[in-house]
């Protein structure tokens, strides 16, 4: 994948930054740095999987309730975390409710409302995902977007995934750069040296890689609402001699 480098390449880069020579396996090689790279290479991967939800990493969830649901279900083996408003029961065409907090699904139960008076509505509990009512209505089907704990694509072969790099070709789903400059810097602070320019170069990465993420709304002076815009340049903007 062009867009994203392997593992081995990435703390090479980072390996040539520090002083310490490219290995061809940076798994294997004898050198203490690179186990200590490859360490941290890995816990760098779930920083960056709790620091923001990247695109790269957002996956869905789907399941249709059937005769004798709990109304308890597994999360997807992969499950980091929920994206918000994501919920849907596409069976009603609307929205899930929740997440509920224990008060609130506690007042739901104490109420004893029937199946026909409530939207299903939602909460994570003990790592699992419960639907109210319980027992569910069969058939509803149920959808969520989340973010998946497995940052790493397994020896850059398509839709296999995991949460560790462990070989060479392994394939971190992060950019590079970023994943680079943060590399650095945990090794730089493992190593007692001074951090200051790797944590400037690991923020201004972050922050710029996080706002290209995701795409945004062009920003418009106009009065969108009014009807008559502020700026145009067909309207009320001269050739010449603005501002």
């Amino acid at each position: 994948m062009a867009r994203f480098k392997s593992i081995n390449d990435i703390v090479n880069q980072v390996a040539v930054e520090v002083g310490v020579p490219k290995a061809a396996d940076v798994f294997s090689a004898t050198d203490v740095a690179f186990e200590q790279l490859t360490t941290l290479a890995n816990a760098c991967g779930m920083e960056l999987l709790q620091d923001a939800a990247w695109e790269g990493l957002v996956r869905e969830h789907a399941f249709v309730t059937q005769v004798g649901d709990s109304g308890v279900y597994e999360l997807p083996p992969n499950f980091a975390y929920m994206i918000n408003q994501t919920g849907w029961d596409r069976t009603n065409n609307v929205m899930l409710g929740g997440p509920l907090s224990a008060q609130e699904w506690a007042y739901l139960e104490g109420r004893d409302l029937v199946n026909q008076t409530i939207y299903a509505t939602f909460r994570e509990v003990d790592n699992k995902f419960n639907l109210f009512p319980q027992p569910p209505p069969v058939g509803l089907n149920i959808h969520f977007e989340y973010i998946s704990r497995d940052w790493v694509l397994v020896n850059g072969q398509a839709d296999q995934y995991s949460d560790m790099c462990v070989q060479p070709a392994d394939v971190p789903l992060f950019e590079p750069h970023l994943f680079e400059r943060l590399l650095k810097l945990r090794f730089l602070e493992a190593r007692g040296f001074d951090t200051a320019m790797a944590a400037s170069q690991y923020d201004k990465s972050f922050t710029s890689w996080k706002g290209k993420d995701k795409g945004a709304p062009i920003l418009n002076a106009g009065n969108s609402y009014g009807g008559v815009p502020y700026l145009d340049g067909f309207r009320n903007t001269p050739d010449t001699n603005f501002g």
